[in-house]
């Protein structure tokens, strides 16, 4: 069995266990004890901060004890730090270049790539650039946000000047758009070929995640996200964010290059992302299979709950239903 190691595992319960029952053994590590994707886990590990130095080598001691072939990030956090240090992990980073992700994960350097690359992106600015005759509304968004954190939306000039002095982030400024948005997942191999996009309405967002959303089949979004997708490289899971304004045109916001947080829609309707994952781990070459993926699945997310024990030396472990 092949065997995947999640960094900064959190609460993503769903993927870790997709990843279980398509034939990987799991290895689960976060910082924090109480993280509960630790404990759906074949394997789990407490690990050092990312910021703290003893990060990497302690992914590495988990690559080499468990003979991990795959790593997988989960949330943003660790991704710049993984893809520095991939040639000293041992193992597949699914993510790709270190430059794509570094830019991409600030969203004034992601405006200037989705541009230089020919990707039609909102009109951007940084907060001393925004020109004179700008078209309001204006959104402030934090450069370097994630969960739809430090997003404000300013009517007027007045407004603008006022959420910039209250936002206490580096922000950029942006064009509202007032078209639909769409979500699209997609799959690269390791040389950054599309292998799937799956298209999903985006019905309810809490917190900057999907909780409700469909997929649709709609082949301008699909041959929009891998065109996007191998411009720029992407290697493993991408979360393509995008509007369709009402003239048709579509323009790129984000893209997070990770398994976005409506992983469980395009899982149920057919993608099977861990599968080509996994083969992409042990060194295998599937083929595209754009379009292959099932319209109409619909997704209604919910809390779940996990009740630990002490594990007796100084762990946790779950509680056994009889206890």
């Amino acid at each position: 069995m092949t065997a995947v190691l999640f960094t900064c595992a959190g609460q993503r319960v769903d993927i870790v266990g997709a990843f279980h029952r398509a034939g990987a053994t799991t290895v689960a590590a976060d910082a924090n004890p109480l993280a509960p994707a630790l404990y759906h886990a074949d394997e789990h590990a407490l690990v050092p901060r990312i910021d703290d130095p003893d990060y990497v080598p302690a992914l590495r001691a988990l690559v080499e004890q468990h003979d991990v072939r795959l790593i997988v990030p989960l949330p943003d956090l660790d991704q710049v730090t993984l893809a520095r240090s991939r040639d000293e992990l041992g193992a597949v980073v699914l993510l790709p270049d270190a430059e794509i992700v570094e830019r991409l994960g600030d969203k004034y350097l992601a405006h200037l790539l989705f541009e230089e690359r020919g990707i039609a992106s909102p009109p951007t600015w940084l907060p001393n650039g925004v020109p004179d005759d700008a078209t309001f509304p204006l959104l402030v968004k934090a450069r370097h946000g994630f969960g739809s954190r430090h997003i404000y939306r300013a009517a007027d000039g007045a407004q603008l000047g006022f959420f910039l002095g209250y936002t206490p982030v580096d922000s950029i400024v942006q064009v509202c758009l007032g078209g639909e948005e769409f979500s699209i997942d997609v799959f690269c191999d390791l040389e950054g070929r599309c292998l799937n996009a799956i298209p999903r309405t985006m019905i309810e967002s809490k917190g900057g995640e999907s909780i409700k959303g469909m997929t649709i089949r709609d082949e301008r979004l699909i041959e929009l996200a891998r065109d996007v997708a191998e411009k720029l490289e992407l290697v493993g899971p991408a979360n393509i964010q995008c509007f369709r304004e009402t003239d048709g045109a579509h323009f790129l916001t984000d893209i997070n290059t990770r398994f976005g947080g409506g992983f469980p829609l395009p899982l149920a309707a057919g993608g099977r992302y861990p599968e080509l994952a996994l083969a992409l781990a042990r060194g295998e070459h599937p083929e595209p299979r754009l379009g292959d993926f099932r319209e109409g699945i619909v997704m209604t997310r919910f809390f779940s709950d996990l009740s630990l024990t002490p594990n007796g030396d100084g762990t946790l472990k779950p509680l056994a239903p009889a206890e």
